[in-house]
């Protein structure tokens, strides 16, 4: 995929708890992780060229004001 953040392995019932769900309504557990979640997820879609919903930019716009003003990369899907 040209990312090693595409994949994260995680506890299966980390992976259970999260199902198919988006950042509006499903954040990791552990609060540390957080703003490493949002931004991964940011360079995915972005990458991917996909779109989010207004649920999702909201929830993420929410999550990102609190983490370090770090930049995002993006890796161009291929």
């Amino acid at each position: 995929m040209g990312d090693d953040r595409a994949l994260t392995a995680v506890s299966a019932a980390s992976n259970r708890s999260r199902a198919d769900q988006d950042p509006s309504t499903w954040l990791p557990p552990a609060v540390g992780y957080r703003c490493t979640y949002v931004t991964d997820w940011v360079a995915d879609k972005t990458g991917w060229g996909l779109s989010i919903d207004t649920a999702e930019h909201a929830a993420l716009a929410e999550d990102l004001s609190s983490c370090p003003d770090v930049p995002v990369t993006v890796t161009p899907a291929r």
